[in-house]
């Protein structure tokens, strides 16, 4: 029954007629930077988890520069399937992250669309167990895909897309944290934290992205906003197949920035440092994600990153 119903969500999802146009949010600046550098910060992680993913934003300049007390914070979690981590987020991480934010004075929300063959997005998170966790914390689960009208056509100068349909909610929302898994990817080489929006895309697009150039199109789907920060979940990771099974490996580590284009290159490198069978380029800086991440302006720059460890 559930194979059927993600077939026919697969195929039969489209995007609703009459939906409001708006223009792609203005580009924030990367706060986390040293002497206008932008920081990666790499933390092997311990026992203590929470103290673990505290560490990777103190090294970046710590949880006050988020100005995040007061503010709607919307934590972008990757359960496109109901697989184990890292086939989908750790609940125990997502934990901690938002226990961090709320504790900073944010007004935290998570937001998820699950992949086309595991919708509807409700009953994957049901099988992870993540309505009982944000019920227990007082945290509102927003399910992209229940929300049938309430999204928003953002036009976008890409190469590839003009326009991308997205949630309000996520449009709206003060503040965007991505929790990216690192795993490979078997069509789009990676997936990190470019990847990520894709999750933000409604579902009745998201088959077309797939018929030619997905990859550069994954990078471009970043030009409606860029998240503000990105935690990413390096403690095991797949390094081929991906991105709900694949061959684990645990690197053990925990990476932030702000950057989304230095910290996926941070993290290729990482699985690079493996020997496995996957599309990954032998130059990070070749793969098409990041080479179109970096036409359109979307990370880095001239003075290159920064790896701050601890």
């Amino acid at each position: 029954m559930d194979t059927l119903r993600g077939i026919y969500h697969f195929l039969m999802d489209r995007r609703p007629d009459g939906l409001p146009v708006a223009p792609a949010k203005p580009r924030r600046e990367n706060v986390w930077r040293q002497d206008n550098v932008p920081l990666v910060s790499r933390v092997k992680a311990g026992p203590d988890l929470r103290g673990s993913v505290a560490r990777s934003i103190e090294l970046l300049g710590g949880l006050d520069r988020l100005a995040a007390a007061g503010e709607t914070v919307m934590v972008r979690p990757n359960f496109n399937s109901p697989d184990p981590f890292p086939g989908s987020t750790d609940l125990n991480f997502l934990r901690v992250v938002l226990e961090l934010l709320m504790e900073a004075g944010a007004r935290v929300v998570v937001g998820e669309s699950s992949g086309g063959m595991w919708r509807p997005t409700r009953l994957t998170a049901a099988k992870l167990g993540v309505p009982e966790l944000l019920a227990g914390m007082g945290v509102e689960l927003v399910i992209f895909d229940d929300r049938a009208k309430d999204w928003v056509r953002v036009q976008i100068k890409g190469d590839y897309l003009k326009e991308v349909t997205v949630p309000r909610a996520a449009y709206e929302a003060t503040r965007l944290v991505y929790l990216p898994c690192m795993k490979t990817h078997k069509l789009a080489r990676f997936s990190l934290s470019l990847k990520l929006a894709v999750g933000l895309v409604h579902p009745g697009e998201r088959r077309a992205m797939h018929r030619r150039e997905l990859e550069r199109k994954v990078a471009e789907v970043n030009l409606f906003r860029q998240p503000d920060l990105i935690i990413m979940d390096g403690r095991r990771a797949f390094v081929s197949g991906g991105p709900d099974k694949g061959e684990l490996v645990e690197p053990g580590i925990i990476l932030a920035s702000g950057d989304m284009v230095a910290i996926d290159v941070e993290a290729l490198k990482v699985l690079l440092s493996y020997r496995a069978r996957n599309r990954l380029t032998a130059n990070p800086w070749d793969a098409p994600q990041v080479a179109t991440a970096l036409r359109h302006g979307l990370g880095v720059g001239e003075n290159g990153y920064r790896v701050v460890s601890g």
